[in-house]
């Protein structure tokens, strides 16, 4: 029997399946923060046997999942992967960020922007989002449009100049910090929180001048505040939660909602089921109660997805890689991650219809689905980068 994706029950009749259908099918769609597009599904017995292989030889935790994670693009290049674009186009999404490493490391940083390129430069269906109108170009044409991240800005070395090269080679959106303490300010998994450095500020002021949007997904609360503060454009958290729903650290207080809202920008709410609710069967219902929570608080205009969830990879890499790798990055026993736990109603990117879906069901109004889909995002990027 073949799987079905994007089809939770919700309850709806069908006029509501067919409106939203048509919603999805039209409105401008971004996952502001996401890994995909292909699911735990496309990986077969070689490519398993090939990453533990690796694995074993290397004793490299990380390496191997990013190793991991790049798989399936590589697969594509060698043309032995259509399920890369056939599931993008499934999704409905138009544009997806593609993640560069900010790596104080430059053999690293020039690798991992090499990689990306490589996907523009081979892929036909694939276009660089250096502007908002690349973007709604792309959904035009019926082809997709990938925004050039990265989760880290640069650490210890406190070099603007490569933030400079970053965003000529395409960088348009950089998270200050991940979780730890850095040169830049603090994540939201420190036990302290002293707010953005000197050179953070510094960092905000040249990420204003270059175009590149602030991102504070994974900041924590003082240094939100702070880059609210000094930034002079619209500032974003691509990948969060409401604490009011749920109080989580990788959540955002409502004063921090507030904040980033009164500077034009926006709030991504996650797929991640442990960031969203407690035990061990979240579904996307809950998600849906952060879109709206964020809604109410912060506005309408201030909502987006940032679905930040590597689901795409096997169970035996979630559980032998990446649950060691959470507490590198700086989460703690106490953020109780697992990191086999899925979303139920999202649990593959070909699922996303789910949320237009699920949004149907509550009544929202076309234009507020399509602000929170895409266009909220559109205006952002417009206003920082053009």
């Amino acid at each position: 029997m073949t799987e079905q994706f994007g089809t939770f029950d919700f309850g709806l009749d069908e006029a509501q399946e067919g409106r939203a259908a048509r919603l999805h099918r039209e409105c401008v769609i971004v996952d502001v923060l996401f890994q995909g597009p292909v699911g735990y599904r496309v990986f077969d017995d070689e490519m398993n046997k090939e990453l533990q292989t690796r694995l074993k030889e290397t004793h490299d935790t990380l390496g191997t999942f990013s190793y991991g994670l790049e798989a399936p693009i590589r697969r594509a290049f060698a043309g032995r992967m259509d399920e890369v674009k056939d599931h993008w186009d499934a999704s409905g999404i138009t544009c997806g960020n593609r993640q560069v490493e900010m790596s104080d490391v430059r053999h690293i940083r020039e690798r991992s922007f090499a990689f990306v390129q490589k996907q523009f430069d081979y892929f036909p269906w694939l276009t660089k989002a250096l502007t908002a109108g690349d973007i709604r170009r792309a959904h035009e044409t019926g082809t997709h449009a990938g925004l050039m991240s990265s989760q880290v800005m640069l650490g210890p070395w406190r070099d603007l100049d490569a933030l400079a090269w970053a965003h000529d080679s395409g960088l348009r959106m950089c998270q200050l910090t991940y979780n730890n303490m850095t040169a830049v300010g603090v994540g939201s998994t420190e036990r302290t929180d002293a707010g953005l450095s000197a050179f953070g500020v510094d960092s905000v002021k040249a990420m204003n001048e270059l175009g590149i949007i602030v991102d504070t997904g994974h900041v924590g609360r003082m240094t939100t505040l702070d880059a609210c503060e000094v930034s002079e454009a619209p500032v974003v958290a691509s990948h969060t939660a409401a604490q009011g729903v749920f109080n989580h650290a990788r959540g955002k207080s409502d004063e921090e909602l507030r904040a980033l809202a009164a500077t034009g920008g926006l709030i991504g709410i996650v797929t991640v089921p442990f960031f969203l609710g407690a035990g061990p069967s979240v579904t996307i219902n809950a998600m849906l109660d952060h879109v709206e929570y964020v809604a109410d608080v912060a506005g309408v205009d201030h909502v987006a997805i940032g679905t930040d969830w590597p689901m795409q990879l096997p169970q035996w890499m979630l559980s032998d890689l990446l649950q060691p790798i959470f507490a590198e990055t700086g989460f703690r026993p106490e953020d109780k991650l697992v990191a086999t736990q899925q979303l139920a109603g999202f649990d593959d990117y070909r699922d996303f219809p789910n949320i237009t879906r699920g949004l149907v069901g509550r009544g929202w109004s076309d234009e507020d689905i399509a602000k929170v889909l895409g266009e909220n995002f559109v205006r952002v990027m417009g206003a920082v980068c053009g």
